[in-house]
C-alpha cells in the first residue's frame, strides 16, 4: 500500500517530459510542472490545456493501455498548430486503475533541431529513446514509490519517539532549573531522581542516538533513489562522452528497478575491475536498465540474475544473465529489430533491445546474447575504454 505521504506523483515532478496522472475516467490526478508548463501553451477555444490533451487522444488509446498495459503514438492539436509524441500507460498494482500520460512536443523540436542542423533521422532516433526511457520510468513508478515508501514510514515513526524523548527531556531541564531558582538543590535532590526514573532519561539518552542514525539512513536512501531517478531521466542528447565509473551507473540503474523483480530474484554480483569508460553513462544506464528489465521478467516465479564485469585489452564488458525461459534460436537474429518482441501482449513493445543496440552502436561497443529454451539468456555489453573520434574528453 502506497502512503498518501509519497506517491508516483511526487517521483513524476522531478521529470522534465509532461506527465499526467489520470483515473480511469481520465480526469487528472496529478500533472508535473512540465505538464502544466504545456498545458499554458494550448488554450484552445476557451478550453484547459488538460482538456484539449486528453480530448485529442484517440479511442484507440485507452482500449489499447486497458488490454496492453500501453499506447504510443501521436496527438494532432491543429489550432495550436503543434504535434506531440504520446504515450498511454496503464499502471500495475498498487495502482490498478490509473494511468500514466506522457506528452512530447516533437514538432517543436523538429524545428529547433534543424534550424540548428541537427537530421530529422537523428531526432526521431533521439525521440525513441527517450520515449522508452520514459516508459520504463512509468512502469516502474509504483515500485519506485514503494520502495521509497519504507524508509519515509519509519522516519515518521523516528519523528513521534522523538517528539516524546524531547518533551521528557525539556520536563528534565524544566526541573533543574525551577531546582537552581529555588536555592536549595538538596531538598530538590529527591524530586528530580524520581522525575528522572519517572521519564526514564537513560533509556532516552541510549535511544535517541539510534533513532537519529537510523532516520538519517532513511533520508539518505530516499535522496539516493531521487537522484538516480533524476539522472537516469535526463535526455543525454546534449551529453559529452566523458570518463565515467560503469558501476556506479550500474549500481544506480540496479537502485531504481530492483523493487520490480526482487521478491522472485535472487541476485549475484561478480564483479571485476572496471576502468573508467569513455561514455554517455545516461545512454549506458538505459542499456543496462532494458536488459535488467528483461532478465527479471524472464523468470516466472523464481530465479536468479547474476551480474558480471570485467575489462579485456581496451574494452570493458558488463554481463546479466537470468535463468529464465529463454529465448527460442530461430528468434535470437531478430531480438533487437524495432517492435519484434517474444513476450507476451503488454509486457513487451519490441523497442527495448532496438534502442539499447543503437545507443551501444554508437559507442562503437556491442551487445553479446547467447540463449537457450528453458536455461535462460546471458547479454554482454561489451564497450570500449576510449572512444575512437577525437571527441574533447572530459573527466
Amino acid at each position: 500500500m502506497i502512503s498518501p505521504g509519497v506517491e508516483p506523483a511526487w517521483i513524476l515532478s522531478q521529470i522534465d517530459r509532461a506527465a499526467v496522472l489520470l483515473d480511469d475516467r481520465g480526469a487528472v490526478i496529478h500533472a508535473n510542472p512540465a505538464a502544466y508548463q504545456l498545458r499554458m501553451r494550448l488554450p484552445v477555444q476557451g478550453k484547459d490545456g488538460f482538456a484539449v490533451l486528453l480530448s485529442n487522444l484517440p479511442t484507440t488509446a485507452w482500449d489499447t493501455a486497458r488490454q496492453d498495459q500501453r499506447w504510443s503514438g501521436f496527438v494532432r492539436i491543429d489550432a495550436a498548430d503543434v504535434t506531440l509524441a504520446a504515450t498511454l500507460l496503464r499502471q500495475p498494482r498498487p495502482m490498478d486503475g490509473v494511468y500514466l500520460a506522457t506528452f512530447h512536443d516533437a514538432a517543436g523540436n523538429d524545428g529547433a533541431r534543424a534550424h540548428a542542423g541537427e537530421p530529422p533521422l537523428a531526432l526521431s532516433r533521439e525521440q525513441l529513446q527517450q520515449s522508452e526511457k520514459m516508459a520504463s520510468i512509468g512502469q516502474l513508478a509504483a515500485g519506485v514509490a514503494h520502495e521509497i515508501n519504507n524508509p519515509i514510514g519509519y522516519v515518521h515513526s523516528n519523528l513521534g519517539t522523538l517528539q516524546g524523548y524531547v518533551e521528557g527531556l525539556l520536563n528534565m531541564l524544566d526541573a533543574h532549573e525551577r531546582a537552581l531558582a529555588a536555592g536549595d538543590l538538596i531538598a530538590a535532590r529527591a524530586g528530580i531522581l524520581a522525575l528522572r526514573e519517572r521519564l526514564d532519561i537513560d533509556f532516552i539518552i541510549n535511544d535517541v542516538p539510534k533513532l537519529l542514525a537510523e532516520s538519517r539512513e532513511g533520508i539518505e536512501r530516499v535522496c539516493k533513489i531521487v537522484q538516480d531517478l533524476k539522472e537516469f531521466s535526463h535526455a543525454g542528447h546534449n551529453e559529452p562522452m566523458r570518463l565515467a565509473d560503469l558501476h556506479r551507473g550500474l549500481e544506480s540503474t540496479l537502485n531504481i528497478v530492483w523493487n520490480e523483480f526482487k521478491y522472485k530474484v535472487r541476485l549475484e554480483k561478480h564483479y571485476g575491475e572496471l576502468p573508467l569508460a569513455e561514455c554517455r553513462i545516461s545512454e549506458i544506464n538505459q542499456v543496462l536498465l532494458n536488459l535488467l528489465l528483461n532478465a527479471g521478467q524472464a523468470i516466472e516465479e523464481s530465479g536468479t540474475i547474476t551480474i558480471a564485469t570485467g575489462s579485456e585489452g581496451e574494452e570493458a564488458w558488463i554481463s546479466i544473465a537470468d535463468t529464465g525461459y529463454g529465448i527460442p534460436q530461430d528468434a535470437l537474429t531478430r531480438i533487437f529489430d524495432p517492435f519484434y518482441t517474444t513476450k507476451p501482449i503488454g509486457r513487451g513493445t519490441g523497442i527495448g533491445l532496438a534502442v539499447a543496440y543503437g545507443i551501444m552502436a554508437r559507442h562503437h561497443g556491442r551487445i553479446e546474447v547467447r540463449s537457450r529454451v528453458g536455461a535462460g539468456s546471458m547479454f554482454r555489453v561489451v564497450l570500449p575504454l576510449r572512444q575512437p573520434e577525437a571527441v574533447p574528453v572530459e573527466a
